[in-house]
């Protein structure tokens, strides 16, 4: 094929190609991991971040390149997972922008949006890295773009693309130097890699899937549980209703509406956890109510139904109760029942389950900030791998003013919370305290070794279990407790802290807790030891030194 002038048809195949390709490659990507832990979800955000995007164009008839591209770039920043999800959700926001006035795009377009794409994506990290997906993306673009003249196809400027990405994400292991010990290129990077590759098997005709299956398990229905609501239950909770609504304009001036409209109405009516946002003619509401019914014949008035969703939120276990909008909340980002448990009996208002191999998407932080219904909301990432997603939902955000705490684990947000006094007309005290005891402790996690590698010159062996710290492997050991040992026996400075904090995991049994729990209380008899059971999953135990 010789494409000179891409359609928004065509732009869409493509699109599915990248979602397919990326998917297939899911566990490969995430394989690629410095630390040989079974934390690796590079493939898994990425692939959720792509399939946001595609989920926002399945249903658009006859579109532009300008449509296509922006409703995709719309999707994926609201799906978008992880460090290497959100970087990807900003090239494509690039991109977007530079095809925003383009029915139809010529190479010289895209180039120049592609070129946008690198801008976008590099001013969305504060401290961009080399190395990584940022590199792979850029030095891509700018070779391929370096090579366009009148007579280029679409296809040539993808197969240059294409080439110089696969020699960019081979020197990333030259670029740092964690990932030429460990023998792996940067994971984000070969995602992108797998992307592109899609997009041009689409476009040459390798792959010409015109609807993207979604996986068996995306929206599918839970088993209902009949036992849940009976014949002489009252409904405490009303219902959980979602919609897709597209407006009409034999109804209304889709162009000019005001989501506002729809807001008001649902609030006029009672209605609780409202998001409702427009993108270009269609409008996404979640809101809890009493009377679905009712809504569903409201939002008529306005449009049709792409598609609906209504449960009952009795049968969903679901404890969401009328509240009205307070002047803060906080909320923290928790793995496991006990760690969520915990968190909320010190302050925390609302949880949001997430952690390593579980990043919450910039959607789910919206649902959750609206859930708040809060003036300000302080938020506890409690993990690097989320902030940036974090920082997208509240750039996306206007009902509150959304505060971060930099915490990049279980632990710093447990020893942050420890010391939040939060005050409504004092938040930047509470932030900085906050953050001063998150950077103050000594955090180390515990697991176990999914492949053999060598990380800062030391050799560990697949299956030993490793006590990892400051990004460093501190100690390895054949079972978790005597790494966890390993680790306080490891750290020089213990004297000169009081309180050790170890949270145990959901594979460690009761027997193996209270062992290594008498063992740390007769080494360490100076110092405050509490043990909690986090429920985590991953690692078989966190560890806070205070």
């Amino acid at each position: 094929m010789n494409t000179k002038i891409l359609d928004g048809k065509t732009l869409r195949r493509m699109l599915i190609g990248a979602a397919e390709t990326i998917r297939a490659n899911t566990a490969e990507i995430n394989d690629l991991n410095v630390f040989p832990v079974p934390d690796g979800d590079t493939g898994t955000n990425m692939t959720k971040t792509v399939e946001g995007g595609i989920a926002e164009i399945s249903s658009l008839s006859d579109p532009t390149v300008s449509d296509v591209s922006g409703k995709f770039a719309h999707g994926s920043l609201l799906g978008a997972r992880g460090n290497s999800g959100v970087i990807l959700s900003q090239i494509f926001a690039g991109i977007a922008e530079g095809l925003s006035n383009c029915d139809t795009a010529t190479v010289t377009d895209i180039a120049n949006a592609y070129r946008l794409g690198i801008a976008k994506s590099y001013g969305s990290v504060v401290n961009p890295t080399e190395g990584t997906i940022l590199t792979v993306f850029r030095e891509a673009t700018e070779y391929a773009a370096t090579r366009v003249c009148d007579d280029t196809a679409v296809e040539q400027f993808l197969a240059d693309h294409i080439d110089e990405a696969k020699r960019s994400l081979l020197r990333t292991k030259d670029i740092l130097p964690a990932l030429k010990e460990a023998d792996v290129v940067d994971s984000g990077g070969a995602g992108y890699l797998y992307i592109v590759s899609g997009m041009y098997a689409a476009l040459t005709g390798d792959s010409v899937s015109e609807v993207y299956q979604f996986s068996s398990d995306e929206g599918a229905t839970a088993p209902v549980d009949m036992n849940g609501f009976t014949r002489d239950s009252v409904l405490e909770f009303g219902y959980c209703t979602e919609f897709l609504l597209r407006l009409q304009t034999s109804k209304v001036d889709p162009d000019s509406f005001d989501v506002k409209t729809i807001i008001s109405y649902l609030e006029s009516i009672g209605g609780e956890s409202i998001v409702a946002y427009k993108t270009d003619d269609v409008v996404k509401v979640h809101v809890h109510t009493f009377d679905p019914g009712l809504v569903l014949l409201e939002m008529r008035k306005y449009g049709e139904f792409l598609t609906t969703k209504i449960e009952n939120m009795s049968l969903q276990h679901s404890e969401t109760k009328s509240k009205k909008r307070t002047p803060l909340a906080v909320l923290a980002v928790a793995s496991g029942d006990g760690m969520a448990a915990l968190f909320r009996s010190m302050g925390a208002d609302g949880i949001i389950s997430g952690g390593q191999t579980n990043n919450p998407s910039a959607e789910e932080f919206i649902r959750a900030f609206d859930e708040a219904a809060a003036d300000k909301i302080i938020v506890l990432p409690n993990n690097k791998n989320i902030f940036l997603a974090v920082k997208q939902a509240a750039e996306m955000y206007e009902q509150s003013e959304i505060y971060i705490v930099p915490t990049e684990s279980l632990m710093q947000g447990y020893s942050a919370l420890s010391v939040m006094a939060p005050d409504p007309n004092n938040i930047d005290v509470a932030i900085k305290s906050a953050t001063s005891a998150a950077k103050g402790i000594i955090d180390a996690e515990i697991t176990y070794a999914v492949r053999d590698a060598s990380v800062n010159g030391r050799e560990v062996r697949k299956g030993e279990f490793m006590a990892i710290s400051a990004h460093d492997i501190k100690a390895t050991a054949k079972s978790a407790e005597e790494a966890l040992l390993a680790l306080l026996d490891s750290t020089d400075d213990l004297d000169d802290y009081e309180i050790i904090n170890v949270f145990a995991g959901a594979s460690v049994d009761d027997e193996s807790r209270a062992a290594v729990t008498e063992q740390i209380e007769e080494k360490y008899p100076d110092h405050e030891i509490i043990v909690y059971k986090g429920g985590q999953e991953v690692y078989s135990y966190l560890v806070a030194i205070e």
